[in-house]
């Protein structure tokens, strides 16, 4: 089985050799990286795309607006991505963003889940009907379970999500309450053995 590392370093440099400058080859590397370590066939993916990318010129998108559709071919998920990922603090303002045609949308998605952990709040991201929830860069959950390569989406639409818990005032607060059985009411024997107290220097 081949290390996170030789993954990194192996797609960085495909990436370099595949056309791409070495900064933008250096963010491929990390985000291949993360793919197969969520589970995600990022190898599988990023080698078929260099074979299509010989053959196909995709379109490049550079300023990111909430809807995005290409002209001709798909949107480079790389290009793409690297455009989302410099431009996230700005894009979390509209709420939801739009795409049409992304080539090879599973390298798109660690940017964005990247962009999540920046931002600091959760994506929704749909590729068609493929749904992932970004959690902070930390986790992504998924109702695509395939190894499968995804030569394209159609339709694709991220959301960020407002961050908010899980549970209720009166959830928290009948677990407050019990939490507080554990509290011991401090007594003058306490103050003496607790951290810090004593009049003897051992150092």
């Amino acid at each position: 089985m081949k290390s996170l590392s030789e993954i990194d370093t192996t797609s960085k440099r495909a990436c370099k050799a595949a056309g791409y400058s070495w900064g933008i080859a250096e963010e491929v590397g990390k985000n291949i990286r993360l793919l197969e370590m969520f589970g995600l066939p990022g190898i599988k993916n990023l080698n078929d795309y260099f074979k299509k990318k010989k053959q196909k010129r995709f379109e490049s998108l550079n300023l990111i607006n909430k809807e995005n559709k290409a002209i001709k071919l798909e949107f480079c998920p790389i290009i793409t991505g690297t455009s989302f990922l410099d431009q996230a603090k700005a894009l979390e303002n509209l709420n939801e963003i739009y795409f049409e045609k992304i080539a090879y949308p599973l390298l798109f998605l660690p940017f964005v889940s990247r962009a999540s952990e920046i931002i600091g709040k959760r994506i929704f991201i749909k590729l068609d009907d493929k749904e992932f929830l970004l959690n902070f860069n930390n986790n992504i959950y998924s109702n695509f379970l395939s190894n499968n390569i995804v030569e394209n989406a159609e339709t694709i639409s991220i959301k960020f999500l407002n961050n908010a818990d899980s549970f209720d005032k009166k959830e928290w607060e009948e677990l407050y309450r019990l939490s507080e059985d554990t509290f011991v009411e401090e007594s003058d024997s306490l103050k003496e053995t607790g951290a810090g107290a004593g009049l003897t220097d051992n150092d």
